[in-house]
Formats: structure tokens, sequence, C-alpha cells
């Protein structure tokens, strides 16, 4: 009904704030980024169909019948001719537009600050960055303290088990391989035999949960791949358990001491092939913060994460495909594995992680045309394909392309997570639902045919739609 209604809804005092908020971190984004000298400068919304990880939404052309425009995931190549154009500072506060599922952090339009810069480390773009967080923070009374550490990806997944971590709460991922490799335990020794790893949290005060609450938590981690979730509780003679019979008093000890147990806390651990391990820990971890309340509210911890791979391995294809997108630049010290091992490649990519969100990403961008073509045949693109989606771009690196970098943020999760909402449907004036849909206008709805006959379109629905 909010949504039906929205015109309404927005009478309301909290909404009304929600959208006045949004105006002046708009306003404090653009004062900044002209201080600092970037110039504003508008691309195009109706573009060539390039796909960036995401379906694009597709706007049939009237004047070359059966060819189409894209809505713009992002300004990415754009931006990055505009390096190439000799503006070396750009900003832009733009609609992006992606087709795909939906969820609180998502829509299928949204507005993103786009940055790009001329003759720049990634030193240069974090220092912008931070600066303009700065400012945008003291509209809600906070000074967040700068420079924002920086945390390479693998130790993130290894500590907190994703690259976006939250920093407001302790209980990191702590690896007992080495002490399970000595237990008796065998579902823990045969999975560190095969190359697994055996992990656990630490939960304060955790000890109180039931055993059918501990449970629960057992079929949770299985939605994340998990096939199981072992326990200790830590009492005053140490940790117990059904498992505890495995291992000795001193690794029992050892096991407290490397975890730093206390009495009261429980210990939860996951066995399994690394992602598994950390992909169920760290959404674990996040959870029970949230459930035990373990998180302070009105703090914002803020950090970089960097040294991202550049590839990640697609098994259903048995390709290679892009941590971030195809122009972000490979570590210089990595460019021969480019030839040799692609999977040990770093990328000079970046996120700003906020309290277990990502709120900017970016990268140093490729501006040598031999190096992007070599990135494409890694994609497993051919010279057809990378012609007809990217010719245009590989022409433009051609003219003198300065190095250059850039990143993006995103405005919606950006003014939500100012604002204390957890989804940013409440900071956006005409959301849609979770299945694209616009309940005030009824959008998207059927055209006529004669629409359809201009377009020289025929639609053809789904049997189940039939009728």
């Amino acid at each position: 009904m909010r949504l039906k209604y929205r015109y309404v809804d927005m009478r309301r005092p909290k909404v009304n704030r929600l959208l006045q908020l949004r105006h002046r971190v708009a306003q404090t984004v653009r004062r900044y980024l002209d201080e600092q000298g970037f110039i504003e400068i508008e691309t195009p919304m109706l573009t060539k169909s390039t796909p960036e990880g995401a379906r694009d939404f597709l706007v049939p052309s009237r004047l070359n019948p059966g060819a189409f425009y894209a809505l713009p995931q992002s300004p990415q190549l754009f931006k990055q001719m505009l390096m190439v154009a000799g503006f070396d500072r750009y900003f832009q506060i733009v609609k992006c537009f992606r087709d795909e599922d939906l969820r609180a952090d998502r829509q299928p339009e949204f507005t993103q600050i786009d940055l790009e810069m001329s003759f720049v480390d990634r030193d240069d773009v974090f220092q912008v960055v931070e600066g303009l967080m700065a400012e945008v923070f003291r509209l809600i009374g906070v000074t967040l303290e700068t420079p924002f550490p920086r945390i390479p990806y693998q130790e993130a997944i290894g500590r907190y088990g994703t690259d976006k971590p939250d920093l407001r709460f302790g209980m990191e991922l702590c690896d007992i391989g080495p002490i399970a490799a000595e237990s008796e335990f065998r579902v823990f020794r045969s999975v560190l035999e095969r190359g697994g790893l055996v992990k656990g949290l630490c939960v304060p005060g955790g000890a109180s949960l039931s055993r059918s609450e501990i449970d629960g938590l057992t079929r949770w981690v299985g939605n994340y791949g998990a096939k199981g979730l072992a326990w200790m509780r830590v009492t005053e003679a140490g940790p117990e358990s059904t498992i505890a019979k495995f291992f000795t008093e001193e690794q029992l000890r050892r096991i407290q001491e490397k975890m730093g147990a206390k009495t009261g806390d429980l210990l939860l651990f996951v066995a399994d092939v690394p992602k598994i391990v950390h992909q169920s820990l760290g959404a674990l971890r996040n959870h029970l913060a949230e459930r035990l309340s373990l998180i302070p509210q009105g703090e914002y911890r803020c950090a970089w994460i960097v040294d991202f791979p550049l590839f990640e391995w697609n098994e259903e294809e048995g390709r290679w495909d892009s941590m971030h997108h195809p122009f972000t630049a490979p570590h210089p010290e990595d460019l021969e594995l480019l030839d040799t091992d692609p999977g040990k490649v770093r990328s000079l990519g970046y996120d700003l992680a906020v309290n277990g969100q990502e709120i900017w990403g970016g990268s140093i961008r490729i501006h040598r045309r031999e190096v992007q073509e070599k990135v494409f045949r890694l994609l497993k693109l051919s010279d057809e394909e990378v012609q007809l989606r990217f010719g245009f771009f590989l022409e433009a690196l051609q003219y003198g392309t300065p190095p250059h970098g850039g990143i993006a943020g995103g405005f919606d999760r950006l003014v939500a997570l100012l604002a204390g909402e957890d989804s940013i449907r409440e900071v956006i004036p005409f959301p849609k639902t979770q299945k694209g849909v616009c309940l005030v206008t009824g959008a998207p709805a059927p055209v006529s045919e004669k629409q359809l006959d201009e377009l020289f379109i025929r639609v053809q629905l789904p049997e189940k739609s039939k009728g």
C-alpha cells in the first residue's frame, strides 16, 4: 500500500526527512568534488549492449529496425573515453540499470556516484573518496577517522569469510587445522587430508543457546553449502560437546586458547573446502552478531579491501571470469603471470566496505590496448565478439590514453546507511517492488499493437502466460 500510494506515503515526516537527507548528500557530493577540481559530465542513457555481469535492459530502435539500444549498467566505457579526451577529473551522479533479481539493496534502476581520474594511483583515489565520505558523514554528526585501514582480499576472506567485512565486532574466523590434524576426529582429519580447512568462530555468551537452536544454525549454514556444524560449549572445566571425546585435554585447551574462548562462550566449526568454509562461517558470523546484539549501534567502521584476484574460475563454462570487470588493470608485478598462471594475478581493484556493506568499488584501469586484448582472450571472447562489443573502445585506446583509475559508489546504499535503513527502497522517491514493478504507474505494462508494429516487434509469451 505504501508503494502504491507513494505520493501520500511521502507526506509522512519520516519519509520526508529521508528524501531531504538524500538531497543534502547529493549537494554535498557535488560541492566537494567541484572543490577538488572534478567536472560533472553526462553520459548517454541509450547506448550499446556491452554486458558487464548482469542482463541489459534493451530498448528497440524504430529508426533502425531489428537493432537495440541498451540502458547502461554503468558509464564505465564512456568515463574511460573521457580520460582519452583529456578531462582528467570527471564525476557524475548517474542512473544505472541492471536486469537482475532484486533484494533489499537492489533495484532495477539505481543511482551511483561515478568518478574517474587521470595520472593517478589507488592512493590518489582513496584520498578523494575518504575526504568525500568524511564530508557526507558530517551531515549526521559523525566524524570518520581517516585514512581508512587497508585489508588484502585474502586476509579479509581468511579472517571474516567475506570481502565486505563488518569491523564493528570481533568474532573472527580461527583456523584450528593443525590441532584438528592431531585429533582422533575423523571428520576433521579427512577434510584436512583432502586439502580442506577446519575453521571456527568463538561466539561470546553463546553457550546459552539450546541444542535445538544450535541444530537450527546447522541447517542455516547448509544454505551456504556446509555439510555440518560442529560445536563445543566452554564451561569452567573446559570445552564440552559430543565431539570432545575425540580430543585430548591438551588439544581442547589449545583450541580454547587459540580461539580466545572464555567460560560461557560457544565454539562453532565448519570443515570443508575453503570456499564453503569461508562463505558459511562469514554468513554465520554476521547472523549471530545481529541475533545476539553484538553489533554496537551508531558506529561506522570503514576499510579498503585491496589486492583482489584479477580472475575467478567459472567451473560451469570452463573459463576465467573477471572478478570486477574486464577493464581492471592487473598488478604490474603480475603482468607476466597473464601468460603462465592467470589465477595468481592480482588486480588493481579495490572496494570500500562500511559496516559489512560494499559502498564503493573501483580500480585502476587498463590503458594499453595490447593488455586489454590479452584480458579479453583469457575471458574466452573471440576476436569477432570483442570487435562487435568493444571495437569502438579498443580503437579509443590507441589515441594517447593516459593511465587512469576511478571508482563508483552506491548513492542509494550510502543514503540508506546514513539514515540507518536496511532497504534502499526507503530512500528512493518512487521505488519498485522485488519483481521490478512500479505500483504507482503499473509499469511494466503491455503496449498497443500499433506501437509494436512501429518497432517491428512481435510479442511471444511463455506458455504459462498465454490465455
